[in-house]
């Protein structure tokens, strides 16, 4: 079996029967592939959906488990797949129509332990046509290291825009981090890092569907503050991953260089929610001085190409000095209510 796709669902009726449509239509031999549907505790009509369509088509096998979130799911379809390949996608999301397979291929003749491709936002389901198919063209494929890809260009925190080769991941011994926010973000950055051969199709595959109720848009209280700590955490195991690059690498510095401004964007984008919530000001006294021991604060590398507009510069001013950043929080959450 060529291909493994692992979708996690949760309370996504709506959405799955697109999801699941876009991957049967995409022209493969069912020998060649598998859907492995885990239903992580739906509380709506997910599940009947998804055996329905098992039922029907034997390439969608079904499983069902009491809730434990998305790393949890994720790790048990690692250990269910039986594919050469795997690919995680997300289940209100889908994929253009006839380009799997044309990855697939690419990803075969290479020998590729990862394969990324581009992505589109979409509001509805009507994307279905790719501005470009891939082609299995070797002679124009860079084929690069995980280090020379992380400092050659920019690369997203997801694993929805790459397929993996399933005997390196078993090899490096990568999970996902269980019950907590930026699972995807842990996961990526450390599979790239390990990473002997990767390239890149300029094609648009996948679909990111923009929801209203995505769970990061979730505003109460418990959940807002929960994805505050989860960002805590996953900003200060980056100092691990930084750590890990090595030093004899050509690229080591600039590798290290993009992989600390990603940590210190965490660092940013979480101190903006911060301003946003009721946490108090203890709190952010204690993690400034946590992220001071890991290299992700004060953010001297967060500002350049990718951030770099007057409201990244002020913020990032504000924030680098306590003496402005905690009466600036008091102030600010006097004239913003959530």
């Amino acid at each position: 079996m060529k291909l493994s796709i692992v979708i996690p669902c949760f309370n996504v009726a709506e959405y799955l029967p697109q999801c699941l449509e876009s991957i049967l239509d995409q022209g493969l031999k069912d020998a060649d592939y598998e859907i492995i549907v885990i239903n992580d505790g739906s509380t709506d009509n997910t599940l009947d959906i998804a055996c329905r369509f098992s039922d029907t088509y034997p390439v969608i096998k079904v499983f069902d488990q009491e809730n434990q979130g998305l790393g949890a799911v994720r790790n048990r379809g690692i250990d269910l797949a039986q594919g050469e390949y795997i690919y995680f996608l997300d289940s209100d999301d889908y994929l253009a129509e006839n380009t799997l397979g044309a990855i697939l291929n690419i990803v075969e003749h290479n020998e590729l332990d990862v394969l990324t491709f581009k992505t589109r936002h979409v509001f509805d389901d009507s994307a279905i046509t790719s501005n470009k198919l891939p082609t299995d063209n070797s002679s124009i494929l860079k084929m690069v290291d995980g280090i020379t890809y992380i400092s050659k260009g920019k690369f997203r925190n997801e694993v929805w825009w790459y397929l993996i080769n399933r005997q390196f991941l078993l090899d490096s011994g990568l999970r996902f981090i269980v019950g907590k926010w930026m699972e995807d973000t842990l996961f990526t950055t450390n599979l790239f890092c390990l990473a002997n051969k990767i390239t890149h199709v300029d094609a648009d595959v996948h679909r990111y569907r923009i929801r209203p109720s995505s769970a990061m848009k979730n505003k109460s209280p418990g959940h807002y503050n929960k994805v505050i700590d989860d960002m805590a955490v996953a900003a200060i195991c980056f100092d691990e991953i930084i750590k890990s690059v090595p030093e004899n690498h050509i690229l080591s510095n600039k590798c290290k260089s993009t992989l600390r401004t990603k940590q210190q964007a965490l660092v940013f984008f979480l101190l903006v929610r911060y301003l946003k919530s009721d946490l108090p000001i203890s709190y952010l006294r204690k993690i400034l001085v946590d992220f001071k021991k890991y290299g992700a604060y004060p953010l001297h590398h967060f500002l350049g190409t990718d951030y770099h507009g007057p409201s990244y510069r002020l913020l990032t001013l504000i924030f680098n000095f306590k003496l402005i950043f905690y009466p600036f929080v008091k102030l600010f959450r006097i004239f913003y209510s959530r």
